[in-house]
């Protein structure tokens, strides 16, 4: 067993080479490459080195987009590892997800009247994505719903992600529901899909998590959460190869099982395979001081052959 970090980074600094980093495999020549890049030029920021670095590898997403982001966090990992050292920070990190200033909800919201109908009444219900334009005003319609009335509030996401706002046939917000990065490491999911670590570092991209979903509180239907996590499950994959260029298989959450029952995403085929061990989405253990809730894993394949697709290494039941 390893004792600390800095044991794990001295065991893989041993090796020859250092494998599979942020889910490219990387060898003697191209780790050569990336110390040349640095030693010719000692004068560039992060910023500058990891834009020449996706620039050099022509490392894009599906529908070309430089992928630098992806090449900055390689380059933190190799030097985590003792294989390069990078040149001082030009400025303090910024945290990935920072709350947002609160902001009012406008008076006609707070005030609605009670949405208390049977859901055929609702229907057809309008799901709009709202995270790219021509969505700007809906975009913060949702962010500001979330902000006010979901327990974990709203904040700033980066990366791959979708942003759900549903409305009823009289145009009236009655749910929003947010789609982003995957649990970086989840033993149970894992385990049900049949992924090694490597497989999972290359095809972890096709997984999504759902990281919001809520119901706002004078919005009273039966059966309309489950029945809109089902028509955005018949969507989402397709939404998603439009805008990053690449399918999901597999949908993910997280509930908290000390707050909520679960009960809409059984209802719309959900699977619980297992729940959490109390480590953080970064895989980091419990402090002391620092709780954190053990939740219930639900998993929604969107393909038949989502293991295959996912690189499993055996076939799970």
């Amino acid at each position: 067993m390893f004792g600390t970090l800095r044991d794990l980074f001295a065991i893989l600094g041993s090796v020859n080479e250092p494998g599979w980093v942020q889910g490219r495999h990387l060898g003697a020549s191209q780790l050569e490459q990336v110390r040349q890049l640095l030693a010719t030029h000692p004068d560039w920021s992060r910023f500058r080195l990891s834009r020449q670095l996706a620039t050099l590898w022509d490392w894009r997403n599906p529908v070309g987009q430089l992928k630098d982001m992806a090449a900055r966090t390689l380059l933190l990992k190799l030097e985590q590892r003792g294989w390069i050292q990078l040149p001082p920070r030009r400025r303090p990190p910024v945290p990935r997800m920072v709350p947002k200033k609160p902001a009012p909800i406008e008076p006609r919201l707070t005030l609605s009247p009670t949405v208390r109908a049977p859901l055929s009444a609702l229907r057809p219900l309008l799901i709009t994505e709202v995270s790219t334009p021509p969505g700007v005003a809906q975009r913060h319609l949702f962010e500001r719903l979330l902000q006010q009335y979901h327990y974990l509030s709203h904040r700033s996401w980066v990366g791959e992600n979708l942003q759900f706002l549903v409305q009823d046939c009289q145009g009236r917000p009655v749910a929003c529901v947010l789609f982003g990065a995957p649990a970086w490491q989840c033993a149970d999911r894992d385990d049900y899909i049949g992924w090694d670590a490597s497989n999972r570092a290359r095809h972890l991209p096709l997984v999504t998590n759902n990281t919001r979903f809520l119901i706002p509180p004078w919005v009273q239907v039966r059966e309309l959460a489950s029945h809109a996590l089902s028509q955005i499950a018949h969507r989402l994959s397709s939404d998603w190869q439009a805008k990053y260029g690449h399918p999901i298989y597999l949908l993910e959450t997280f509930v908290q099982r000390d707050c909520f029952l679960g009960t809409a995403y059984q209802a719309a085929n959900w699977v619980r395979v297992g729940q959490t061990k109390g480590r953080s989405r970064q895989d980091q253990a419990n402090g002391a001081h620092q709780r954190v809730p053990i939740k219930d894993i639900y998993l929604r394949p969107l393909h038949p052959q989502f293991r295959q697709r996912l690189g499993a290494c055996a076939t799970s039941p």
